[in-house]
């Protein structure tokens, strides 16, 4: 059998990495040259448009309106292009100071076009409600209607044309500047383990690991890793706390989470109740923790042991193993998923090696509906990585599904941003159950899932409360010290553990990598409501069969064209039910009274 260290050097998964060309096929050629043409070609519809609209949105009829709206989609077209294409190839290798400076021209030049382009929200926004509707009931508005409606709903927090002309110009210089410096600073962070330096995508991967002096070598040489360079990445972090509070002021947002909810289309209360739902059932997380130190022979878990599988085997899997598993699976759900699916492996929608330099974790980017999406693993052999890669063809298959409703309405709200994900990942767990040889690993496989869903209901509900301190604490304290972030992220970590995991020293700073408090503050707390929104709908599939796939696909092809009540309506899911977060953490709850079970 294979060792992990073989399997990641073999050679089909070092050969899987993009083909970044059809995203600049359009401009003749590839790299640099054809990014700037794309960009001169928006900007110059940009300067048409602007001549032909400003200062007269309102005195457009339905035809004007689409007339115009489908200049603004060319020139979204044109700059997502772009836009993917650069930050694509910096993920890669964001060592690369070629890379880094295309992209940075990118975000300036692409800035300079939604400059020229403000007016016109800004005057649609102003449009009387009944003028609006009147004109978004016509036909020929339909690729664009529900985005035209959600747009009005920002009406209360707009400034006027030169305020955020401002905003949008300095934007490059504050937010996307620090940002990118953290995602710099942080993939080039190198772990010291074993006698070699390995990225801190790899070093985290030795969590999952039966051996637990392995486990705490491998945490203990990541807080090594992290503690010199915390200072900055505090700093960084406080600066960008300070710069949304001056900026929720500024548009009169009541509280630090109210934009991020505005623009997941989800309600303030509706927010709260998913977090106090979520909280109420820290007895889960709790009640596993205590039970998984038992499995393991320990008193007590630390926290390098959450990720520890039970069983003392470590299971490795091939990225033809895995590949073949996820595919099978699709196409058994069905086959025009997996058709869809088969296409990011047969024409290189994927980028799977862990390289120095390359962005970790994992992701799909849209990119724009004329081209396809691409997938971003960083593939280290494990089970949880299969688990990985079916998650993010979930996200793929739901962009490749929404392609034909126009890059106004492909991308739904970050709420329903995992549904297709969590569930496609359900769909290989399952898979893999099935498969157990006996019960022994069948809590193998139940721990893995419950640690998933502890993680991505659970632990994102800590963090989002961790943000929660940060973006409060930050708007009475003023600056924030390391050590006082250090003890705000214990704290809400100690909220989540109560006395079934320690909470060990170099942990305290393990906030200090993480990209969604820097990139998309607020962001986390769509990954509970995507996990229990999937859950209740895979739930519905296994109790309504076939019948409920053709449904399901339709609300993956809907998109993010109608809102995310009416798109949860299509496969018979309320998200105006309070009670709704609750099936859906019964269903966790489940899954731990069966592992209790076995383990008894």
């Amino acid at each position: 059998m294979s060792t992990v260290a073989e399997l990641l050097e073999d050679p089909e998964l070092l050969a899987t990495e993009w083909d970044l060309a059809p995203l600049v096929a359009e401009a003749d050629g590839d790299g640099d040259g054809s990014v700037d043409r794309l960009l001169s070609d928006a900007a110059g519809l940009a300067d048409h448009v602007s001549g032909a609209n400003a200062g007269r949105v309102a005195e457009l009829d339905a035809d004007g309106l689409a007339t115009a709206m489908h200049e603004l989609e060319r020139i979204n077209d044109l700059v997502g292009r772009a836009g993917s294409f650069a930050a694509l190839r910096f993920s890669t290798d964001t060592g690369d100071p070629e890379r880094g400076a295309l992209l940075q021209r990118v975000q300036e030049r692409a800035t300079e076009i939604e400059t020229k382009l403000l007016f016109f929200e800004l005057e649609w926004a102003e449009l009387a409600d009944d003028d609006a509707e009147a004109l978004l009931r016509d036909d020929r508005l339909d690729f664009c209607r529900h985005y035209l409606r959600s747009a009005r709903r920002y009406r209360p927090h707009l400034l006027s044309e030169p305020e955020e002309k401002l905003l949008a110009e300095k934007s490059i210089s504050s937010q996307s500047a620090w940002g990118r410096l953290f995602g710099e600073l942080v993939a080039a962070l190198r772990v010291d383990l074993d006698g070699e330096k390995i990225s801190l995508e790899v070093a985290l991967s030795r969590l999952q690991g039966p051996d637990r002096e392995a486990r705490r070598g491998a945490a203990d040489a990541v807080s090594s890793a992290l503690e010199p360079g915390v200072r900055t990445r505090a700093f960084i972090y406080n600066t960008l706390v300070y710069d949304k509070s001056v900026e929720d002021r500024l548009r009169a947002y009541p509280h630090w989470l109210a934009s991020r909810n505005l623009s997941n289309e989800a309600s303030d209360e509706s927010v709260m109740a998913l977090i106090e739902a979520v909280r109420r059932r820290y007895d889960i997380p709790q009640r596993w923790y205590r039970l998984k130190a038992r499995l393991l022979g320990v008193e007590r878990l630390a926290d390098y042991d959450r990720s520890a599988p039970v069983l003392p085997e470590d299971v490795a899997f091939s990225f033809a193993e895995a590949r073949e598993l996820v595919l099978d699976t699709y196409r058994a759900f069905s086959p025009e998923v997996g058709r869809v699916v088969q296409q990011f492996f047969d024409e290189r929608w994927i980028d799977a090696p862990v390289r120095p330099n390359k962005r970790g974790g994992a992701f799909c980017s849209y990119t724009v509906p004329s081209v396809h999406p691409y997938v971003l693993l960083n593939f280290t052999a494990r089970r949880r990585d299969v688990l990985t890669m079916a998650h993010e063809l979930g996200h793929g298959l739901h962009a490749a599904l929404a392609q034909p409703r126009g890059i106004f309405h492909q991308s739904t709200p970050l709420t329903l941003a995992e549904t297709a994900s969590v569930f496609g990942e359900t769909l290989v767990f399952e898979r893999l159950l099935a498969a157990a040889a006996d019960d022994r690993e069948r809590l193998g496989l139940l721990a893995e899932r419950i640690d998933g869903a502890i993680a991505t209901v659970f632990r994102q509900m800590a963090m989002n409360r961790f943000e929660h301190l940060v973006h409060t604490r930050r708007r009475t304290e003023g600056e924030l010290s390391v050590e006082r972030i250090c003890e705000l992220w214990v704290e809400t970590q100690q909220e989540l553990f109560g006395d079934s995991v320690e909470i060990t020293a170099g942990y305290r700073t393990w906030w200090s990598y993480v990209p969604h408090f820097i990139s998309t503050p607020g962001y986390v707390y769509a990954y509970a409501y995507g996990q229990l929104l999937a859950l209740s709908a895979y739930g519905r599939y296994r109790e309504e069969g076939e019948s409920f796939v053709p449904r399901y696909v339709e609300l993956l092809a809907a998109g993010g064209s109608r809102s995310p009540e009416e798109l949860g309506a299509i496969i018979g899911i309320d998200l105006a039910d309070p009670g709704f977060w609750d099936a859906g953490l019964q269903l966790i709850d489940g899954q731990l009274a069966e592992a209790e079970t076995l383990a008894g």
